[in-house]
């Protein structure tokens, strides 16, 4: 059920590398690396907002007492060994976080973007792939408890109203809306 590469154009998804895993090629897709820049960036804006607002962030079940010692882009590359979902699912998952964020006014931290991200890559997966893991896999993967992935899955689920079905054009706006960030990332780069 993975989202395939006429959904979007076909240089887009090989440049994201979504085409390469439908032929079972092995290697991080771009994707992957594009999508732990803009959640890394992400962050960095929040904790600047946060901190000259003077806002606190509200604290949700996803917090953790102290962020984890992989930074993103690693947690990323873990789940996408360990769990053989698809890039597509990773491009998903980060529609969900947006959803998830904008529903509960919560801001992505460093102390809850790992939970999010196990979470909505889990559930994106359950949706899409053909086949998938159990929930006390990915959170062996996720370096979480089984229980404690169950709650946060149902709290997602929840904040989501369950509407996890991800129209071929907004699927492509995000593919889009991520090669756009990795071409300012490799432009970034070069200056």
């Amino acid at each position: 059920m993975a989202l395939k590469s006429e959904t979007v154009g076909s240089e887009i998804c090989a440049s994201l590398g979504l085409d390469k895993y439908e032929n079972g090629v092995s290697g991080t897709p771009r994707v992957l690396l594009i999508l732990s820049s803009v959640l890394e960036r992400t962050i960095s804006k929040n904790e600047k907002l946060l901190k000259v607002s003077k806002k606190k962030d509200a604290v949700t079940i996803f917090h953790g007492m102290k962020a984890p010692i992989l930074s993103i882009q690693q947690y990323v590359e873990r789940i996408f060994k360990y769990s053989k979902c698809s890039p597509s699912c990773f491009v998903v998952a980060y529609i969900y976080i947006e959803k998830f964020l904008q529903r509960t006014d919560a801001y992505l931290t460093p102390l809850n973007v790992h939970r999010i991200l196990i979470t909505s890559i889990m559930v994106a997966a359950k949706f899409m792939d053909d086949e998938c893991q159990e929930n006390a896999y990915y959170a062996k993967v996720g370096g979480i408890s089984t229980a404690e992935l169950n709650n946060l899955e149902l709290n997602f689920l929840f904040n989501l109203d369950f509407r996890l079905f991800v129209t071929p054009e907004v699927f492509g706006k995000y593919c889009l809306q991520l090669e756009k960030a990795g071409l300012r990332n490799r432009i970034n780069l070069l200056d």
